[in-house]
């Protein structure tokens, strides 16, 4: 039996950045404290909502190493670390894990893709490098290649390999690798409307979008279920809709950041090629945060 990295809810936290793209480690300073104090119970920073496939390894290893100072132990924090070049993710891995990082998020290789032994190969191989506890991220509709079960039954037998966090969408998927690995592999939803059915077949938690705005209700969501009161967390998980599906009406993280500065906070706009919603998706965003009871009034 692996002890998870965390169980709950951890966010997939935004970077925020300056007019000019920089980042703004303050204001990220500022939403870390937030996101502890308001219940998320682990931060995941420099994933895909992080827009870690634009910034330079100076600057994820710098804001991974941020988050570990300012979070201090409070929380787990798991760091994004994966990529689609083998040696440069073992470099990449490493050098997060010296950052003081708790764990490593690693999305499977994108564009070259590989096949079901490359993946055992190239996640035993980043695992080792890093020597820290792994959450594998699988995420076919980013990557186009999909971690099959019999494949993390395979990686899930590595002591580094701790947890995935499965954002096919496929929930049939899901308990097949819940039933091949049992509790040698900690599953997270990577989807916000699929949390309590992952939950259900035994998952640990979410990795989550939604947590950004609103990281109470996901916490709380998660905390029902463990706690055995599912009508409850039933309930939140279908409050949780609207949110997700207005945080995902454009490519993540384009929603999310919008959804932040209408919050207050200085999110800034993602770097290109990632642009500003719409005008109909902008409208769509700040009435779903207004009947979630989000907004200031």
């Amino acid at each position: 039996m692996k002890n998870p990295v965390f169980t709950g809810a951890g966010v997939a936290i935004i970077t925020p950045m300056y007019e000019d793209g920089s980042i703004n480690f303050d204001e990220l300073g500022r939403i870390l404290e937030d996101q502890i104090a308001r219940g998320t119970d682990a931060i995941v920073i420099c994933g895909t909502t992080g827009e870690c496939s634009t910034m330079t390894d100076e600057e994820q290893l710098a804001t991974i190493k941020f988050t570990v100072d300012t979070v201090a132990h409070r929380i787990p924090v798991i760091a994004g670390a994966g990529s689609n070049d083998t040696d440069h993710g073992c470099a990449l891995a490493a050098k997060s894990a010296a950052c003081g990082a708790d764990a490593l998020l690693m999305v499977t290789p994108y564009y070259n893709k590989t096949s079901q032994a490359g993946l055992v190969a190239h996640f035993t191989a980043m695992a080792e490098a890093g020597g820290i506890p792994v959450i594998l991220y699988n995420v076919p509709s980013r990557t186009g290649l999909n971690i099959a079960p019999e494949t993390a039954m395979e990686l899930s037998r590595h002591p580094l390999i701790n947890g995935i966090k499965e954002a096919s969408g496929n929930i049939s998927q899901v308990a097949k690798i819940a039933a091949l690995c049992g509790d040698e592999l900690n599953i997270y939803s990577g989807n916000d409307d699929q949390v309590v059915p992952l939950l259900s077949l035994g998952g640990k938690g979410v990795i989550s979008v939604v947590s950004n705005v609103a990281p109470e209700l996901v916490h709380d969501c998660c905390q029902a279920f463990f706690e055995g009161d599912t009508a409850r967390a039933c309930q939140l998980q279908l409050a949780m809709l609207p949110l997700s599906e207005a945080l995902f009406c454009e490519v993540n993280p384009i929603p999310v950041k919008y959804a932040m500065n209408v919050l207050g906070w200085n999110a800034g706009g993602c770097r290109l090629p990632l642009v500003d919603p719409s005008e109909a998706h902008q409208k769509l965003i700040e009435e779903t945060l207004n009947v979630a009871g989000l907004l200031q009034k």
